[in-house]
């Protein structure tokens, strides 16, 4: 016994001792940044007044068959005509499917795979009864207390202004890129994008199947959030969740509610999703989610450090961690989320039919069927109906795009030359959302989710929310980034 003993506390020291040293020696995975390229001079104030005057446009997007107001958008056009000339003159506009738009910069060599630089320029609306506790109007596009204020500011003018405010510039100093480089800016993404970013997605991918990269919105630069890593962070994401809105639907005989049977339509519904909430998926700490503890790992303090950078060891503690908040748990499962319910046309009536939709974000290494699979296996009930909301109504979650390439590389290393943020770790991470990147999954293995805004103390709260803003300065590097991302685009081969 003592002999076993003695050999269990030598395998303890050294499973210990070798996750000590594995520590101790980590290195950080940050792209270096060299001496500071010059970077562009951008006048502030008036970028900010130009991104003020896009939120002026209510260019909101409803799910068909609800109408959109074509004229806020084709209004928005005509005011980026106006306030970019140089882009309007140099690179060629189209216009897809009404109110998208798409522009081409032909590069200097055919034989280099274009880039695509993404943004949208619809918004979601303002909850109804709520446009008086906003500090400036919704949609005033107003200037204040160093701040962008209103719809759109965050999501996602920002890119689509930001872009066209670094071509301009661009254009004015005689630059012309190597690669061509689309600029694609969709009307519908915060519906799906199907006929925005789809369509654009399938023009460019009849002209230019090969792409080089594609930077969409997704992560940001943001403080206070990621573990161990105290201040800013820029988190790029190099894959998004996939999504499945399911049908729950029985059917049951209807009648007085006096004489009821054991469950109505309601109850078995009820139980369904109880079951589902009850039974959610496995955790998970693997593709992008590990990458990302991995990355933060390297820039963590020691104690931290020797957690995230032992995973072999310390993964089911991590990933206990992690999960217990909602954020982080999004992060390692496919999440469910009930979000409709519907029955019943009185209170002594028995319902007919009842009807629920759950809304699953699926996780890289899940697909839609085995979602479906696993709802089905779980609730366990031939009485539910477990069917697609709508056509179409799912996709796989992305590929996961490279992080030790040199498109990845060259993302990193603008995002810290450009932000006026010292020392900024940039970590990859899973979006858990979803954007118009995915319409580009399988035709690059560089697509990348990031909008190069330091949100300041907005955070990401005010996403969709009621006073969204960014700061004039946060915006002002934006435009920064994409002046200094494009040039750079030619050093990649």
């Amino acid at each position: 016994m003592k002999k076993l003993l003695l050999g269990l506390l030598a395998a303890l020291v050294i499973v210990v001792g070798a996750a000590v040293v594995r520590a101790a020696t980590m290195s950080s995975s940050q792209v270096p940044v060299g001496a500071t390229p010059a970077l562009l001079e951008v006048d502030a104030d008036a970028v900010a007044e130009r991104l003020a005057g896009s939120l002026r446009f209510r260019t909101v997007s409803f799910p068909p068959p609800e109408p959109v107001d074509s004229a806020a958008f084709l209004g928005l056009h005509d005011y980026l005509e106006e306030s970019y000339p140089g882009v309007h003159t140099t690179l060629r506009r189209e216009r897809i499917n009404g109110l998208s738009l798409l522009f081409t910069w032909v590069g200097t060599d055919p034989a280099a795979p274009p880039a695509v630089l993404m943004g949208h320029l619809d918004v979601v609306p303002v909850i109804p009864g709520t446009d008086g506790d906003w500090t400036h109007g919704p949609y005033d596009g107003v200037v204040a207390d160093g701040r962008i204020w209103g719809r759109g500011a965050m999501d996602d003018k920002s890119s689509v202004i930001g872009i066209l405010e670094a071509v301009e510039s661009l254009v004015a100093e005689g630059y012309r890129p190597r690669r061509t480089i689309y600029l694609a800016f969709g009307h519908d993404e915060e519906v799906g994008g199907p006929l925005g970013a789809g369509a654009i997605a399938d023009t460019v991918a009849r002209r230019s199947p090969e792409l080089a990269m594609v930077l969409d919105e997704g992560g940001a630069v943001i403080r206070d959030v990621v573990p161990g890593l105290p201040g800013p962070v820029a988190l790029v994401g190099v894959a998004e969740k996939g999504f499945l809105s399911a049908r729950l639907r029985v059917l049951a005989t209807g009648g007085h509610s006096s004489v009821p049977p054991a469950s109505t339509a309601v109850g078995i519904l009820a139980r369904a999703i109880r079951e589902l909430e009850d039974n959610p998926f496995p955790l998970k700490l693997d593709g992008p989610a590990r990458t990302m503890m991995e990355a933060v790992a390297g820039e963590a303090p020691f104690g931290i450090r020797l957690a995230l950078g032992n995973l072999w060891l310390t993964g089911p503690l991590v990933t206990r961690m992690i999960s217990a908040s909602p954020e982080g748990a999004a992060m390692l499962r496919t999440t469910t989320a009930a979000t409709m319910f519907q029955a019943g046309v009185k209170d002594n009536v028995l319902p007919i039919t009842a009807e629920a939709v759950v809304n699953f974000r699926i996780r890289p290494g899940e697909t839609v069927e085995s979602t479906f699979a696993r709802i089905r296996e779980v609730i366990d009930d031939p009485r539910v109906e477990v069917t697609q909301l709508y056509e179409g109504g799912g996709q796989d979650p992305s590929p996961v795009s490279r992080t030790d390439g040199e498109a990845y590389r060259h993302l990193a290393r603008t995002i810290r030359e450009s932000l006026g943020i010292e020392d900024v770790p940039v970590i990859p991470y899973l979006v858990v959302g979803g954007t118009d990147a995915k319409y580009y999954s399988g035709r690059s293995a560089n697509v990348y989710r990031f909008l190069p805004v330091d949100f300041g103390e907005a955070g990401t709260e005010a996403i969709h929310g009621t006073d969204e803003r960014i700061p004039v300065e946060g915006f002002a590097g934006a435009v920064r980034f994409f002046h200094r991302f494009i040039r750079g685009l030619d050093e990649m081969e």
